[in-house]
């Protein structure tokens, strides 16, 4: 223990050994009278600073330690009356992720309780946990939609089992459909709306750049639209710090997304009526589907390599549960304040990490050695690829939040019916597969991007140009259209 006032003194009989610092050398004190400890357990890694964690593992593993954690006091509700305490394997997501930000329970409970909530996409990484979040907060109803048959079913399932008091509703749509998502709308009539439901792996929807368009340009915008035509109080869109200087289709169609709630959110301004539209902006989300650390474990199963796309790469992460409980707070926040219309949340995601460090705490976690027992392959970034992202654009200016873990982007917005013309545009060709003139309408539209064959490094990157989205979409307005 690194308190000052405990060396020395023993704890329930069992004597304080030293600091963190002093791992090495009590070990070897302990060898020295016969004893030969297994495992290191931590009382609780998100306590520690990330120097303190990475100097703990490594030291472990030169030591021949494996690594546990004692378990979270939810984790102790659910042991029932066993009351036994068994160590927990020590995760990436305990190394990577941070102590959790405290939240207003009050606030969370007034934006829920009692209300009917809608969640797009509500199979996946952030949907399911928004759902689950949600749940416990008390809405008088639920409706959970996704077009993933078996995802939908699975968190229906999921939440039927923990609590079948709350009224619950799967629907299988795709956001697409513009007349099925008005028609559940009108049969709903949700107060709130969370849009979690996107398409997110950059170098799939660079292969196909109208699916990415249909599902998170047009589809956003059916959502959006039905949330204001059917009188919701709200609507919040879940966005990625990948639409920050998009490089790559995905980020360029999110950036579009995030244009469109902005000026619904200001159009409904006049008097402070109107519903609200709010962003969330974010990063990558540890353990989700399509991330770096189900690929990371897949690999490390068959024994390596374990493959990282370039050496300098880095990313921001945050765990699941962590990133919705800050979604919902901004929410929250930004409903109770009619003066943050048009701003966009972003989440604080503290200090980027590299993903070669990433995957060298993955090898470590399994008891083995980085480059020797497991080796550690690049590949070369792939289309769209950043090496690394940024949370704010050059455009924008950044605000304290007026809640914790939050901060507040601030940017010039655009008229909504240029953004209406250039998305029927999008519609358009993206409908008919027209990939040449998806990617020339997004180039026309969104600063920095300039199509898949653009090479992004970090240099070119620092270089992106500075000019602001209603200078590049009135440029659009006025191009020569496809």
């Amino acid at each position: 223990d690194d308190a000052g006032e405990l060396q020395g003194r023993q704890i329930h009989g069992t004597a304080v050994l030293g600091r963190l610092a002093d791992l090495p050398a009590a070990m070897a004190r302990l060898a020295e009278q016969g004893i030969h400890p297994q495992r290191l357990i931590l009382s609780d890694p998100a306590l520690m600073d990330a120097a303190s964690k990475q100097r703990v593992l490594e030291q472990a593993g030169d030591l021949g330690l494996r690594v546990a954690r004692l378990p979270r006091l939810t984790e102790l509700q659910d042991a029932g009356e066993a009351r036994e305490i068994r160590p927990h394997p020590v995760t990436v997501e305990d190394l990577l992720g941070r102590a959790q930000f405290a939240h207003d329970h009050a606030t969370l409970d007034r934006l829920i309780g009692g209300r009917r909530v809608l969640i797009t996409g509500a199979g996946g990484t952030i949907g399911s946990e928004l759902a689950r979040q949600i749940a416990a907060l008390g809405p008088s109803r639920l409706i959970l939609l996704d077009s993933s048959e078996f995802n939908l079913y699975a968190i229906d399932l999921e939440l039927r089992e923990q609590d079948a008091a709350v009224p619950c509703r799967p629907v299988l749509c795709n956001i697409r459909d513009r007349e099925r998502v008005m028609g559940l709308f009108a049969a709903e009539r949700p107060e709130l709306v969370f849009h979690a439901a996107a398409l997110k792996h950059v170098p799939m929807v660079e292969l196909h750049p109208d699916e990415g368009v249909l599902t998170n340009v047009v589809g956003t915008r059916n959502v959006a639209d039905a949330a204001a035509e059917y009188r919701a109080l709200a609507m919040v869109q879940v966005s990625t710090d990948k639409a920050v200087k998009p490089t790559s289709v995905m980020g360029a169609t999110k950036r579009l997304a995030e244009f469109y709630c902005q000026a619904l959110d200001l159009e409904g301004n006049g008097g402070g009526r109107g519903a609200r539209f709010m962003t969330v902006r974010f990063g990558n989300v540890l353990g989700s589907s399509g991330s770096v650390l189900p690929l990371f474990q897949r690999q490390l199963a068959r024994g390596g390599p374990l493959t990282v796309t370039h050496p300098e790469i880095e990313r921001y992460f945050m765990t699941v549960q962590e990133a919705v409980a800050l979604v919902l707070q901004a929410s929250a926040h930004g409903l109770e304040e009619p003066s943050a219309r048009g701003q966009i949340f972003v989440l604080d995601m503290g200090r980027p990490a590299k993903i070669v460090d990433v995957a060298r705490k993955v090898i470590r976690l399994a008891g083995m050695r980085p480059d020797i027992d497991v080796k550690i392959e690049f590949t070369g970034l792939r289309p769209g690829e950043k090496l690394y992202e940024e949370l704010f654009d050059d455009t924008e200016d950044r605000l304290e939040g007026g809640v914790q873990g939050i901060f507040v982007a601030v940017s010039k917005s655009i008229n909504l019916e240029v953004l209406r013309r250039l998305f029927e545009e999008l519609a358009a060709v993206s409908g008919r597969r027209d990939h040449a003139s998806v990617l020339r309408l997004l180039a026309h539209a969104v600063p920095s991007y300039h199509g898949p064959e653009a090479a992004v490094t970090k240099d070119t990157q620092s270089k992106q140009p500075a000019h602001g989205p209603v200078r590049a979409l009135w440029g659009y307005a006025a191009a020569e259209q496809p």
